[in-house]
């Protein structure tokens, strides 16, 4: 009956540590993914309202006026 107490006390300590792993494991891709969304903003950003300004004022679009088959007649 010892053995068998010694035995699950064990598993029970591989599993803790485990979980304790994991959770590192997660937190650090969790902070990757915050750098990532930090450093990527400004220009994910930056794209979006240089996109909205060009559908909404075609004058102000990199490289002038942009036509498209919906605006040609």
């Amino acid at each position: 009956m010892l053995a068998y107490l010694r035995k699950v006390m064990r598993s029970a300590e591989d599993r803790g540590a485990s979980a304790v792993e994991y959770g590192l494991m997660v937190a650090a891709i969790a902070a990757v993914i915050v750098t990532a969304v930090f450093a990527l903003g400004q220009t994910v950003n930056k794209a979006f309202v240089d996109t909205n300004a060009c559908i909404g004022n075609q004058a102000s679009c990199p490289g002038g006026a942009v036509t498209t088959s919906a605006t040609q007649p």
